[in-house]
């Protein structure tokens, strides 16, 4: 049995996820955070987080991480860790320093301060000579115009340093960059209290279809489970509207998009790591738009689990203790699996999602979930802001995309005027 520190957490599936693998593989933790309150308002009432589930909580502040290091070198002593572990893009960078202080496995701090920093991503891998859309980082409006003017519209105008898709935006001229470049400013601070780096990321836009790779790097060698493909909507915004698992590729399309993955987490230094890493397959070959150093998000790692039988969560858990991954693939059944997800397009109140009780009845159907009535909802600006989603398989194809589509479709949300 071996103890986990686990630094924060996502509210969504990953905060399930993880502490499921841990407890499957027989190991506990401990957590972490600044606020406990934070996760047991994402609880369903009546029921008990997993993150509960925890040996110990301890309270400090997390987004300081200078003053946090002494503060867990001592709980150390106490408590030993074997692994530091975190779902959370926002403390990657800090369980990264905190296994580095306490001589525990994971990548190296620079690595994955490289990887979460998009600015940071952009420039080593130039220097590494992968092939990447033109861009530049720009700290004022002046100097954002001038490089929007040099590089050329259409654009992508991103954030350094948010996720979920947030202030993401393609624009197409000055007007639209002037916007997108306000409502970004605006937001001076993450959802987790953490003052944001100003700096604006302008890049080319690339065009085609977009692939996430997901990988686990173990012992200086990247592992490639599969690659997954994704639709997006939402425009000007890039809101991930579904995935299926594996992609519908040309097995050659496929493997370009594995070796740009395997090049990016290299060229990183990224080891001991379960990374999504998410690519463009443009006419002029595969275009990294950025690596994740943890398991993907919106449940592709289930999509994964249900076709191959490799549990990412469990791989997080593995190569954070410094251990060799379980990754040999197991008969499940399923060919291909997909998910899609219902995506609001305007402001008010939930009041009820119609058809649910055909879905939940379908055959096929691996996971559904709507948001409870009552629910605050507003125009879908990033992922965050989904009202459900229907997972399915198919056993004889790469046929789950459209079945989910045709779940989906049998979800009517009734959102009223606040």
């Amino acid at each position: 049995m071996a103890h986990l520190l686990m630094v924060e957490s996502w509210v969504g599936s990953m905060s399930r996820l993880l502490p499921r693998a841990m407890r499957e593989a027989g190991h506990e933790f401990t957590f972490l955070t600044r606020d406990l309150h934070h996760y047991l308002r994402s609880a369903p009432e009546g029921t008990a987080h997993p993150l509960l589930g925890a040996r110990h909580v301890l309270t400090a502040e997390t987004n300081d991480t200078d003053g946090l290091l002494p503060f867990v070198e001592r709980a150390h002593e106490v408590l030993r860790f074997d692994g530091v572990v975190t779902s959370c893009d926002y403390y990657l960078r800090t369980a990264a320093r905190i296994a580095g202080r306490l001589g525990l496995p994971g990548p190296t701090p620079e690595a994955v301060e490289n990887a979460c920093r998009k600015d940071a991503t952009r420039r080593v891998l130039a220097e590494a000579g992968l092939p990447g859309p033109r861009f530049a980082l720009c700290v004022d409006w002046a100097e954002t115009a001038a490089a929007a003017r040099a590089i050329g519209y259409p654009l992508v105008l991103k954030p350094v340093d948010l996720c979920a898709g947030m202030f993401v935006r393609r624009v197409d001229d000055e007007t639209a960059l002037a916007d997108a470049h306000r409502a970004l400013a605006a937001f001076p601070v993450n959802a987790r209290g953490q003052r944001r780096d100003p700096v604006v990321l302008l890049e080319e836009l690339l065009d085609g279809p977009e692939v996430s790779v997901e990988t686990v790097s173990y012992d200086g060698a990247v592992h490639v489970v599969g690659v997954t493909d994704k639709s997006v909507g939402g425009e000007p915004a890039f809101i991930e509207t579904g995935h299926m698992f594996p992609a519908a590729l040309d097995p050659a399309d496929a493997e370009a998009a594995a070796e740009t993955a395997r090049r990016a987490l290299k060229a990183l230094g990224l080891d001991g790591v379960v990374a999504h890493t998410e690519i463009k397959l443009t006419a002029d070959g595969p275009r990294l738009v950025e690596v994740n150093p943890r398991p993907a998000g919106n449940r592709i790692t289930e999509l994964v689990r249900h076709v191959t039988g490799i549990d990412l969560a469990a791989a997080c858990v593995d190569v954070a203790l410094g251990r060799e991954p379980d990754l040999r693939r197991r008969a499940t059944g399923l060919t291909s699996a997909a998910i899609g997800f219902l995506v609001p397009d305007e402001d008010g109140v939930l009041e009820a999602v119609d058809g649910a009780d055909a879905v939940r009845a379908a055959d096929d159907l691996l996971e559904l979930w709507l948001a409870d009535p009552g629910k605050s909802v507003r125009a879908a600006g990033s992922n965050n802001e989904y009202l459900g989603h229907v997972m399915a398989g198919d056993a004889r194809g790469p046929g789950a995309r459209d079945r989910v589509a045709s779940l989906l479709a049998g979800l009517r949300p009734r959102v009223v005027a606040r």
